[in-house]
């Protein structure tokens, strides 16, 4: 296990790693090296070995990495080796997409319970999922010990409801609003604000355009 603190940059990477060596377990690919990995994860092989050296002696110089052994490693790592329960808050129409996906044949991931404020949605089963009326919100996670929670609420609720998040014991939050929230410090959120990703997206579309044209 680390003994030292991990980069946020390569926890970001550790998923994708992951994800390419239940590829190569899946192919009977025994053992792999950080320059094929970085040419099938796009992360140039010093990184790669920079990222698993906060874990220690992971591969051997001139060998490369045993695929079983460093799947297994990082199944521990990232808690695959047992199934864990999310929740969701708001079942909007980014909500519900993410409950029918419900992160199927990819990880150990569930949404387990799911939250809105509608009368019509309490106490509804939808894509396999309870959903309960935010009343119940803090005494179901407390109960069912969720420690992780998606937030797809309107940004003028997203505070007020992560308040409420933070008393029910929840330790990170998975921030689809476009408000940056205030929490205490043994608090996580990641927000993923998809309008910025994809204007970001069609800048480096564009940038690259101007470039191409500029080389003819």
């Amino acid at each position: 296990m680390p003994t030292r603190k991990i980069p946020r940059a390569t926890a970001k990477r550790l998923p994708v790693y992951y994800r390419y060596l239940n590829v190569l377990l899946n192919a009977n690919k025994r053992r792999v090296s950080s320059t094929e990995l970085s040419e099938a994860v796009q992360v140039d092989s010093a990184t790669i070995r920079r990222d698993f050296s906060y874990f220690g002696e992971l591969g051997k110089r001139g060998y490369g990495y045993d695929v079983e052994k460093l799947l297994n490693f990082f199944k521990g790592i990232l808690k695959q080796d047992k199934l864990t329960s999310v929740a969701l808050v708001g079942v909007g129409s980014l909500g519900s997409a993410l409950m029918n996906y419900n992160f199927h044949q990819s990880t150990n991931l569930r949404i387990s319970a799911a939250f809105d404020p509608k009368e019509s949605l309490a106490n509804t089963v939808k894509s396999g999922i309870p959903v309960y009326p935010v009343e119940d919100m803090k005494k179901q996670i407390r109960e069912q010990q969720i420690d992780a929670v998606i937030l797809t609420v309107p940004g003028s609720e997203s505070q007020a409801v992560t308040d409420q998040l933070v008393e029910a014991g929840v330790h990170g939050i998975l921030n689809f609003t476009p408000v940056r929230l205030s929490v205490p410090k043994d608090v996580q959120v990641q927000n993923i604000d998809l309008t910025n990703e994809l204007q970001t997206l069609i800048y480096f579309i564009e940038s690259n355009k101007v470039t191409a044209t500029e080389d003819k």
